[in-house]
């Protein structure tokens, strides 16, 4: 999947999360687009390295750990990006779910199985 398919389908599912969760909201679209760059970025570079250093707290949660880490890629993308906003922990791992499955998603409905 191309670079801008895949920044079109993390925008949306971010714009996606603002929709249905409570505490989440962008300023713009233009922060919109910035916020999906970003979350990327975020998920390329910091995702891996975290992942790796809480295996055994990852494994001993059977898995659920990674919500939290995935939670706090949200919250980063919102610390580094005065135009996206996330209120809070809760509202970070709904948004997370719903970032994720809409992406999983759209990418299945755009790229095939």
């Amino acid at each position: 999947m191309g670079f801008l398919a895949h920044l079109l389908i993390t925008a949306f599912a971010l714009w996606a999360a603002t929709q249905l969760v409570a505490g989440i909201s962008v300023r713009s679209f233009g922060s919109l687009l910035l916020a999906a760059l970003i979350f990327g970025l975020v998920n390329a570079v910091v995702r891996p390295v975290l992942v790796l250093l809480s295996l055994p707290l990852t494994i001993l949660t059977l898995g659920l750990f990674l919500l939290v880490i995935n939670a706090a890629m949200l919250g980063l993308t919102a610390a580094l990006l005065p135009g996206f906003r996330v209120e809070g922990f809760w509202p970070a791992v709904l948004g997370s779910i719903v970032v994720s499955l809409v992406s999983w998603a759209a990418a299945r409905i755009f790229t095939g199985p």
